[in-house]
């Protein structure tokens, strides 16, 4: 009886927790924000936390972050909005550990951990998206930001950019751990003044489809300056050509946002999508960043739009039930 009893209350706990994260309720940016003293360069300095990526998993959303550039951790979540830090997932003895890219594997039911470490693109793999992740070795050397995209034909691609010289590239992959015996392609480098304004950039690359068309999202511009900004592009093929939508930026600087960047795109149980990406907290150059949320959707022509903001309340995600 007493264990029934338990099962009854931790029950009606559970329902009323589901009913506090519905829609209806509402969010404000930053939804998460953390720093971390590092020594970087024989310097030490103050850095935020940024490049999120964020997946769900039976009814449970799992981010991943740039943080204190030896480790990643799984933050947990159940609204998207709520974050708690979980445990160590992956750590090295080097510094300069960002940008993680987290993917589950429908054929394999394993997790894949996409990380960079000092211009080298490696990966990892775990049971569950909070397990400690096993190195595998390297992929790809002088590159970052790198991000798995399988596509509906069963075909797995690898997104990322070169380091230093930050262009995109994509390299097929034959499995989530091996990469096919092809060059790899460049799909974009910078070219308009946004991605060039204080440095020239063009990196985290995210990939979307719609309509059978794919959207490759961006960022470009001094990642650590209020003009970071956000684009895509498009193609008819993951492999390219790409191009540029012509009113990029989508996401840029606003009154109170500085440097909206580095996003991966996850979708609510009403399969509206929303954007987790990082801002600055000022217009200093510097590294002192928080995890954002904001919508993005597609106008009736294909037109990927998005919003950034910061301080004000909007409608927060639906998440009674989460789409695996």
């Amino acid at each position: 009886m007493r264990y029934f009893v338990i099962a009854v209350c931790s029950l009606l706990l559970a329902l009323s927790f589901v009913s506090d994260v519905k829609a209806g309720d509402t969010y404000s940016n930053p939804i998460y924000e953390e720093n971390f003293a590092i020594l970087w360069q024989g310097r030490s300095t103050t850095i935020g936390i940024g490049d999120p990526t964020v997946i769900s998993h039976k009814n449970t959303f799992y981010m991943y972050v740039t943080g204190d550039n030896q480790r990643y951790n799984a933050h947990v979540s159940l609204d998207l909005v709520n974050w708690q830090k979980g445990p160590v997932v992956f750590e090295t003895n080097e510094n300069g550990l960002w940008a993680p890219d987290v993917f589950y594997d429908l054929y394999e039911k394993k997790f894949y951990l996409y990380y960079t470490v000092n211009g080298r693109i490696g990966v990892a793999v775990a049971d569950t998206p909070d397990g400690s992740f096993q190195d595998k070795g390297v992929l790809v050397s002088g590159a970052i930001d790198a991000h798995m995209y399988l596509d509906k034909d069963g075909r797995y691609y690898l997104y990322y950019a070169t380091y230093p010289s930050l262009h995109i590239y994509v390299q097929e992959m034959t499995g989530p751990t091996v990469l096919k015996k092809t060059p790899p392609i460049k799909l974009l480098e910078p070219s308009e003044p946004w991605e060039t304004e204080n440095i020239r950039v063009t990196e985290a690359p995210w990939m979307l489809m719609h309509e059978g068309r794919y959207y490759l999202l961006y960022s470009g511009g001094g990642s650590n300056s209020m003009d970071y900004a956000m684009g895509y592009a498009t193609a008819d093929n993951p492999l390219g050509p790409f191009e540029k939508y012509p009113g990029n930026p989508i996401m840029k600087k606003d009154k109170g946002v500085f440097g909206p960047g580095h996003g991966s795109v996850i979708r609510d149980s009403a399969q509206q999508m929303w954007l987790v990406y990082h801002q600055k907290f000022s217009d200093k150059r510097d590294w002192m960043r928080f995890i954002a949320l904001d919508p993005l959707w597609f106008d009736e022509t294909g037109v990927l739009h998005g919003r950034t903001s910061r301080g004000s309340r909007h409608p927060a995600p639906s998440v009674s039930i989460v789409k695996e």
